[in-house]
């Protein structure tokens, strides 16, 4: 692997000397430009981070990263400028700008900006190769898929937080992909300890506190925290835990340190969280304990729905195409041009795991070499407006489940995820409603034994 190459470009003498000697001096390559013309006029693809000022004569800023994203995307480009507001800096992050910085540089800040962006860099350009390789990907360990502005956010959160020990709350909608960004923490941490993974909502709360803790006496066991030493471990649905759990955990995470018969076993574990409803409700509504919130969300990441990064559905729809056509060790089937339109119009309420086993099934029902629409879910089939007509179920005879589910979803929907709210709604107790999702995952991982892919998009 060659040095790693750095573009500055501003018209001021002594401000660009002054960070190329900063950025030289932690073993950087640095190319100069005075403008954006002479910066244009360089082969963009060649440089790994590209500093740009705003205001400079001939061509600004603003055209040197237009010019960036259009050669070369996964380069990231921080600006500074001596007119910072927060009007301009969502402007420069909506045109794709890694981030910014006010003038006068602060040279450590500088420094600190681009070992995050290197980082972001590596996340999205492994991304793209896994993207490329097609087949040959599936044997790897999953990436996260998608160059939207909003997946780009969470790529650039992953790896800010990556390397370092806080722990990280994980939000967003049923099937984003929570536990693939868990795993992606867990992967570019650099701990050397296993990533452990517990579904709260999946367990009763005796046999939860066993899985965490372990148990001492007759059949005595070690929990997931202490076999999770050294590496991280991954709560799922932690709105899910009981008051009695949620009480163990906070006392985890400030003592560090796991009681089993009556000692206390000193652990070295980095905490994961993900929630599908709001907590910062329950909290409110004394459905879950403030101070542990507090503990669990020094980060957050939050996963946008489907829905929110549309853009990413061609690579998305490629790489499951791919990772399931290489699982059953067939070539990719081609995507009829009446089938990938019916897969871009869907509204995807299930989000990423709906779209992984929506493909999985058509490429199983693939016939010569190429998905048609009579390979999709009749809702697909029947498009937007008949999907409408329908309120969005699937079958044209549901069962019950079905129905049930759907309506759930809906009313999920109606809450912003607020899991108290809809089993207000609902009529039914919240654990009531917890239980159902933990019987449908169970139903899932049984119907499903070979699908590593869906399991990511949790």
């Amino acid at each position: 692997m060659g040095p790693i190459r750095i573009l500055i470009v501003d018209d001021d003498d002594d401000s660009r000397a002054l960070m190329s000697r900063a950025l030289r001096a932690v073993g950087y390559q640095i190319t100069e430009a005075a403008d954006g013309v002479e910066a244009t006029a360089l082969d963009l693809r060649g440089f790994d981070v590209v500093l740009t000022d705003l205001q400079m004569p001939r061509m600004g800023g603003r055209e040197v990263l237009e010019r960036v994203r259009a050669q070369s995307p996964h380069t990231p480009v921080i600006a500074f400028t001596a007119y910072a507001n927060a009007e301009s800096a969502l402007d420069l992050m909506a045109g794709g700008a890694y981030d910014y910085l006010p003038r006068p540089v602060d040279l450590g800040r500088l420094k600190h900006l681009v070992q995050r962006a290197l980082e972001w860099r590596r996340l999205a350009t492994e991304n793209e190769a896994l993207r490329r390789e097609g087949a040959s990907s599936a044997s790897r360990e999953p990436t996260l898929v998608g160059t939207s502005p909003a997946m780009l956010e969470v790529y650039k959160v992953v790896a800010q937080v990556a390397p370092t020990i806080a722990t990280v709350l994980i939000t967003g909608e049923s099937g984003t992909g929570k536990e693939l960004v868990a795993r992606t923490l867990h992967a570019r941490s650099g701990r050397s300890g296993p990533f452990v993974m517990i579904n709260c909502g999946s367990l009763r709360e005796d046999a939860l506190m066993t899985e965490l803790f372990g148990r001492e006496g007759a059949g005595e066991r070690v929990g997931a925290i202490e076999e999770a030493n050294g590496g991280t471990i991954f709560l799922d649905d932690i709105q899910d835990a009981s008051p009695k759990v949620q009480a163990a955990l906070l006392h985890v995470l400030e003592e560090h340190v796991v009681r089993r018969g009556g000692e206390a076993k000193p652990v070295d574990v980095r905490f994961v969280a993900s929630a599908t409803s709001d907590l910062h409700g329950e909290a409110a509504d004394g459905e879950f304990r403030e101070d542990l919130l507090f503990r669990l969300q020094v980060v957050t990441v939050v996963v946008p729905p489907l829905a929110a990064r549309r853009e990413d559905l061609p690579l998305l729809i490629e790489h499951f195409v791919n990772h399931y056509a290489a699982l059953l060790g067939r070539p990719a089937p081609a995507l009829a041009p009446d089938a990938r339109q019916a897969l871009v119009d869907h509204d995807w309420p299930g989000n990423v795991r709906e779209l992984a086993q929506t493909l999985e099934r058509a490429v199983v029902l693939a016939r010569g070499g190429v998905v048609t629409k009579d390979d999709l879910p009749n809702a697909l089939r029947r498009g937007p407006a008949a999907r409408g007509a329908t309120s969005g179920i699937e079958n044209d005879w549901p069962t019950l489940a079905t129905v049930e589910r759907r309506y759930i979803d809906r009313v999920l929907q109606h809450t912003g995820g607020n899991t108290t709210r809809a089993a207000v709604m609902l009529g039914i107790d919240r654990r009531t409603l917890s239980r159902l999702f933990a019987r449908e995952r169970a139903a899932a991982a049984l119907t499903s034994p070979h699908d590593a892919a869906a399991r990511e998009s949790n």
